[in-house]
């Protein structure tokens, strides 16, 4: 009997540590309240009070957890825009936080607990908004001292998150520094912790994708989770970038590149993977389009310009973690050159491929996603070969892009501009023609098409015919209306330019007047 309750045991623990590195939250919620004593007399529930008091707890940090995460998953918008929740507008976040202060002012559960349920309410403090009892709850967790060796997932997880909170933190409360040496102090340690969660993150993906994969190949039951469906939680995403990207933003473009490399360089997973194509691409690499130029690009392989080695700074990284993330070995595998349009290229393939095409109803949502996912990365790219003025590989982009644009106006019109800039100015007036029928009443689309009939190609009666649907518009055209009449005027006087026939020219001339 002994060993059937201690195999069920091992067994529930097994399930709680899984729940809590995969992010299962309802389900740990269900296996924290068994951990709760049931209600009983009051003169049998002191006798039982002893011995359940630390499993009580126990539960009752896991309740809190999973609480504050599902909060947070409900309000992910306003985690990411730094917007304060409440306890008032947020019953979970209210109950989670009692959950853990009645637990800590105990102080009966073990230390190793103790120690989580501290970095729990720190999260839920920075949340609040409450920075400052953030960064004193992981001062009092000692996060700077935790090891992740032979630690299990879940914990990975936490210290990932205790590490980028804290420098967020400390972000948020710079203002409160009033010695420039102290500033230069609490900057080191906003990077230290940024750095060490990058990298924490980066094992604890890797990790996860591992288990994930060899419990789906044994297929174990009740394992409902892929690890194509796991979600990277506002905090994640925040470790893998607030390193490189703060970095970049002060000018220390050594760092920020080689951190930025390091991200690249290492083992992907498929939360990575939808990081860099997507998040990252739309999001992060415009820091790096606003921090680099060509001139002060150099290569992976190679050591960067003198001009920027003085600002080399050592890694922050603690020693004291034990644990990193695999490499690829291979120069071939982590070597691309990383300039805005190479990166862009990655991008693009990924996003072509893993386009939702079907227009069936059922996966509409699924195609709104990607499609907006793949646009951001195609306007990126309009930028960077854009900047370099390569619009003819700019061209040939967007038309891969048209297997999944039909009815899109942004990318029509983008694969147009390409193509005027580019001077394939035939195709560029086909494919405006596409871009007049899928938006009707916007006068610069046939006004453009207009110039480039009338400019590059001579073709008078399609620049007229342009000219005309322009007019038509009426007052709905604005400012575009008297353009369109000064179209229609040069066509008619090239027209009469050109015409053979005195009379026919004449009255082309008085349309001109």
């Amino acid at each position: 009997m002994a060993a059937k309750s201690s195999h069920s045991h091992v067994k529930l623990e097994g399930e709680i540590e899984r729940c809590r590195a995969e992010g299962h939250w309802g389900q740990l919620q269900h296996l924290a309240r068994q951990l709760l004593p049931p209600v009983r007399p009051p003169r049998k529930a002191a006798a039982a009070a002893r011995g359940a008091q630390d499993a009580e707890d126990y539960g009752s940090m896991l309740l809190a957890e999973a609480l504050l995460e599902e909060c947070l998953k409900e309000n992910f918008a306003k985690v990411k825009d730094s917007i304060p929740l409440t306890e008032k507008n947020e019953p979970k976040l209210s109950e989670a936080k009692q959950y853990l202060t009645n637990i800590l002012s105990r102080g009966k559960l073990r230390p190793k607990y103790m120690t989580e349920a501290m970095l729990i309410l720190g999260k839920l403090h920075y949340v609040e908004g409450s920075y400052r009892d953030a960064i004193s709850m992981y001062a009092k967790a000692g996060i700077d001292d935790l090891s992740t060796k032979d630690e299990p997932l879940y914990m990975l997880r936490l210290v990932t998150e205790a590490f980028v909170i804290k420098g967020l933190s400390l972000e948020r409360s710079t203002n409160s520094v009033a010695s420039r040496a102290r500033l230069c102090e609490r900057e080191q340690e906003v990077m230290a912790c940024f750095e060490t969660a990058c990298v924490v993150a980066q094992v604890y993906l890797q990790e996860l994708e591992k288990t994930l994969n060899n419990t789906h190949s044994r297929s174990i039951k009740g394992s409902n989770l892929t690890y194509s469906e796991f979600e990277l939680s506002f905090f994640l995403e925040a470790a893998l970038q607030s390193a490189y990207v703060t970095h970049l933003k002060k000018g220390n473009i050594v760092k920020g590149m080689r951190s930025l490399r390091e991200i690249l360089r290492t083992v992907e997973t498929k939360a990575t993977q939808t990081l860099k194509m997507v998040r990252g691409m739309s999001g992060r690499w415009e820091v790096l389009l606003h921090s680099l130029s060509e001139d002060c690009y150099w290569s992976p392989l190679s050591d960067p310009l003198p001009e920027f080695m003085n600002k080399e700074d050592q890694s922050y990284v603690s020693n004291l973690l034990c644990r990193r993330p695999e490499l690829y070995t291979e120069e071939n595998q982590f070597s691309l050159p990383l300039l805005g349009s190479d990166v862009s290229f990655v991008s693009c393939a990924q996003a072509n491929r893993d386009a939702v095409i079907s227009r069936a109803p059922d996966q509409q949502d699924d195609r709104a996603v990607s499609l907006r996912d793949a646009f951001a990365v195609y306007d990126l790219l309009s930028i960077t070969l854009g900047r370099r003025g390569q619009y003819v590989m700019l061209s040939e982009c967007l038309e891969r892009a048209m297997k999944f644009a039909f009815d899109e106006f942004h990318v029509w019109y983008q694969l147009a501009l390409s193509m005027v800039a580019c001077g394939k100015s035939a195709y560029a007036v086909s494919v405006l023609k596409e871009c007049a029928k899928l938006r009707p009443t916007d006068p610069t689309v046939p006004l453009l098409a207009a110039k480039v009939c009338i400019g590059s190609l001579h073709w008078l009666e399609e620049g007229q015919y342009f000219a005309k649907m322009v007019i038509d518009l009426g007052e709905d055209a604005g400012e575009a209306l008297a353009k369109g009449y000064l179209a229609l005027g040069l066509t008619y006087s090239l027209q009469a330019t050109d015409g053979e026939l005195s009379c026919l020219s004449g009255m082309l001339y008085r349309k001109h007047l």
